[in-house]
């Protein structure tokens, strides 16, 4: 027995074509928070996730304005500077184009913000921005069970990816930050995190600030020929 392919849904894929191109990472917020009933959305929408094996390994720490706060006041004493280090390997190296787009987001985010090229001193503090979560008011916290090892990472990619488009569809902007990822021990005294998870990356989320410079540009893409290869036979 044969069955017909579902029927395209025209307004889904627009839809989804429209989020897609509108989300960036953000970084300068407002101060305004979140309305609750918004995140929680986002986050029941970003729990419907595929994941192997049906898995679901993220757990999710989420804070409020108010405990956003004390978390970015924390994140500069010394006490989050010891043992600094991730639990996930980072990128080996970057090479070959992946330096090179690397290399672009970063001279995109410095001209942006008014840093000039070799202007050290003036990067380390941008790059500092990613631990007072570029002034948002809320963030949320990605770990995974450690046992579940690359896999468990892979999916929670994946949730990030789609808790970003969940907040993106509701005006709410956001960036995924692995640099928060590199203060994993302290994250997990903070938070209570058992020794059995691992941190994966944090999402720093809010409403964007249209007025701050570094929201003002976007990062080019690969084109499907350059990351696609087809096999016809």
């Amino acid at each position: 027995m044969t069955t017909s392919p579902p029927v395209p849904a025209p307004d889904l894929a627009a839809a989804l074509d429209t989020v897609l191109d509108a989300r960036y990472s953000c970084r300068g917020y407002l101060a305004d928070p979140v309305p609750r009933d918004v995140i929680d959305a986002i986050l029941r929408a970003a729990q419907r996730t595929a994941s192997w094996c049906n898995s679901q390994p993220w757990q999710v720490v989420v804070t409020g304005a108010a405990a956003t706060e004390r978390l970015r006041a924390a994140m500069a004493t010394p006490e989050a500077l010891v043992d600094q280090g991730f639990e996930i390997a980072p990128p080996a190296e970057y090479r070959g184009v992946y330096r090179e787009r690397r290399r672009e987001c970063g001279f995109q985010l410095y001209d942006s913000v008014g840093i000039a090229h070799g202007d050290r001193e003036a990067s380390a503090r941008q790059g500092l921005q990613n631990f007072s979560f570029f002034g948002a008011p809320h963030v949320a916290l990605i770990h995974t069970d450690a046992a579940l090892g690359a896999y468990g990472a892979l999916d929670c990619g994946a949730y990030v990816s789609n808790f970003m488009l969940a907040a993106r569809s509701r005006g709410v902007a956001s960036i995924a930050q692995a640099a928060l990822a590199s203060r994993a021990k302290f994250l997990h005294r903070w938070f209570d995190i058992p020794d059995d998870r691992q941190v994966v990356c944090g999402i720093s989320f809010g409403y964007e600030d249209p007025a701050h410079p570094a929201n003002g540009f976007r990062t080019s893409r690969a084109t499907v020929g350059d990351a696609a290869r087809w096999v016809e036979d």
